[in-house]
């Protein structure tokens, strides 16, 4: 990293004039990076380094600042100027170094990294990784490995992963250089931990052991992001959560892009099995738009439709599967988060009782049925993909298929070692098995006994108290089939008035219009913390009360009329009832669940 250049095409071919400042700023960006393992400070002394090589013109030294900047993962630079001016920067020094120097030929392997992984492809860094194999140079095939490795985290590369992680650790071993000993442990830990090897939690130590002496900041947020996968999979959700706060924190700390995408994809899990996703709508709300996130990544579209559909906002859910799927789910981007985007997709369906997503999630995920679903880097685990499987099947009407997975994804799970995961399929099969054989539910019947509700199916019975949703439930299980609206169901009487913005177009022309003079006031006071503090506090509250007055897509909310505020009365009543159900009998309660619609219209299913 810290070599002379070699010629300059940008100069005539003149050595250029570079500071001292520019190869401390080098030297201490790489201990940073790959001694300390600190992405948020070598961004920063790269950053300088770069901007002294473009007014210097020295195109060598510019070419290794943005190597540096570039990090140890791909995708680093999530804001879009920060990515253009990386970019632009990248191919400047490509464009002007001769092809054959050792750097123009890490640039390119680096921007060929980057399309590939935005493309969801290998073929033109494999390519340049097959070219880098036939030289002597050990710190591009290194560089070529890595990127090259960070390329193929869909499910389909499983296998080739692992021999390009063993040369990794083969080439630091031979070589002596322990970033790219460490970064392929790092990789072979995340490869088994991917492929649900029984062995993953013993490479989770062996990384942690290896990283500590002396530490090495981003492998371990990495492996704390790991540990806390391990404490969700053990059921110890509780702890699992306060666990996650704090690795988020550390991530945030070093400086890794990804730590509020781990963040988010940890409570997602979290909730989902607490029966709790509804919670995080605002979360993953902004969390879909937000450019932290790898522009690969759709699984927080998945979620939003999976929370939406928990909440019972159906016409919510479906648009954000709609956003998701586009024309097909085949035309989602391999990656990391592939799995769990359409894990959360076979979930929306079975809610929305959509049968073309229900086909494409079962021709996509039918080949990766033994797999477990991770995200990322496999900082969480919603269990084995034979579960979205059984879903899809039973979207489809294939109670049979349905069946056959849910005992796969039975044994699949407690393989893992997913508690979680495991009950919820134990639970799922045991409605399944109370179902009768044409595949109709078994009736469930509803009676007052002592004062409170008693609901049985079959031999199975449950007391529920005399709450209100539980005679809104009453009424629906007696009239199976029927549709009644939720004004009915409530008593209240209808409004025919016309709804009326929470927030007008004026007043959201003004909140504009201020917000841009912040902007501005904000920018004049770089250097004044209390001015800016100020500007910055009454900036975000208006952010606030703009998207409380703005619905999903930008669409203006309405104060409530008397049909939703009897949507939303009896959405509510219905679910925390649901709730008592399941907690005392889960099967039970799941049943009554998948065949009960609520919304401004509510029916149980026959």
């Amino acid at each position: 990293m810290l070599m002379e250049p070699r010629s300059n095409r940008g100069n005539g071919g003149r050595a250029p004039r570079v500071c001292a400042s520019a190869r401390i700023d080098l030297g201490l960006g790489t201990t940073a990076l790959e001694v300390d393992g600190n992405l948020g400070t070598a961004r920063k002394h790269f950053m300088r380094a770069a901007l002294t090589a473009v007014n210097s013109e020295d195109d060598d030294l510019l070419g290794r600042a943005v190597l540096g900047w570039n990090g140890l993962w791909v995708h680093e630079n999530r804001g879009v100027v920060d990515a253009l001016l990386v970019r632009t920067w990248r191919q400047r020094a490509m464009q002007r170094l001769p092809s054959s120097s050792q750097t123009a030929k890490r640039l390119a392997v680096r921007d060929a990294a980057e399309v590939d992984y935005g493309d969801g492809s290998v073929a033109r860094v494999g390519r340049l990784l097959d070219e880098a194999q036939q030289t002597a140079d050990v710190l591009l095939v290194a560089e070529a490995l890595n990127l090259c490795h960070h390329c193929m985290l869909g499910p389909e590369h499983a296998e080739r992963r692992l021999s390009i992680a063993d040369e990794l650790i083969a080439l630091g071993a031979t070589e002596g250089r322990r970033i790219d000993l460490l970064m392929g442990v790092v990789w072979r830990t995340v490869d088994l931990v991917l492929l649900g090897d029984p062995h993953a939690d013993r490479a989770v130590s062996e990384l942690e052991r290896m990283a500590s002496h002396p530490d090495h900041s981003a492998t371990l947020y990495l492996v704390s992001a790991l540990k806390v996968m391990q404490m969700i999979r053990s059921g110890h959700l509780d702890d699992a959560e306060r666990a996650a706060a704090a690795c988020f924190e550390r991530g945030e700390e070093v400086g890794d892009a990804d730590a509020l995408g781990w963040y988010g994809a940890q409570l997602c899990s979290l909730r989902w099995y607490q029966g709790r996703s509804a919670e995080l709508i605002p979360l993953i709300s902004e969390l879909v738009s937000s450019q932290t996130l790898a522009s690969t990544n759709e699984a927080y579209l998945a979620a939003l439709a999976v929370a939406a559909a928990d909440a019972g906002e159906l016409e919510e859910a479906l648009i954000a599967l709609r956003r998701l799927r586009g024309p097909s789910l085949s035309n989602l981007r391999p990656s990391s988060t592939w799995l769990v985007a359409l894990f959360g997709a076979a979930i929306a369906a079975h809610e929305l009782h959509d049968r073309d997503v229900a086909v494409e999630v079962r021709e996509l995920l039918a080949p990766y049925a033994e797999r477990p679903v991770m995200a990322s880097l496999g900082v969480t685990c919603f269990g084995s993909a034979h579960y979205p499987l059984a879903l899809a099947a039973l979207t489809l009407g294939d109670t049979d298929g349905a069946r056959l997975h849910l005992e796969a994804a039975i044994r699949h799970n407690q393989t893992l070692g997913n508690l979680p995961a495991t009950r919820i399929a134990q639970r799922l099969l045991e409605s399944h098995v109370a179902s009768r054989a044409d595949g109709r539910p078994t009736p469930v019947s509803c009676t007052r006994v002592d004062g409170q509700w008693q609901i049985s199916l079959g031999t199975r019975d449950v007391r529920v108290p005399d709450w209100l949703g539980m005679r809104y439930l009453a009424v629906l299980l007696a009239r199976p089939g029927v549709e009644v609206s939720a004004i009915e169901l409530s008593g209240r009487p209808t409004d025919a008035g016309t709804p009326q913005p929470v927030l007008d177009g004026r007043a959201v022309l003004e909140y504009r219009h201020r917000m841009e003079r912040l902007r501005e006031e904000m920018a004049d006071a770089a250097d004044d913390d209390a001015r800016l503090d100020r500007a910055q506090r009454e900036y975000d509250a208006l952010v606030d009360e703009l998207a409380r007055g703005h619905g999903l897509a930008g669409r203006a909310r309405n104060f409530a009329s008397a049909d939703e505020r009897a949507r939303t009365s009896v959405q509510k009543a219905l679910k925390r009832v649901l709730a008592k159900i399941r907690a005392d009998d889960p099967v039970i309660g799941d049943i009554i669940g998948r065949h009960l619609v609520t919304g401004f219209v509510c029916c149980y299913r026959r």
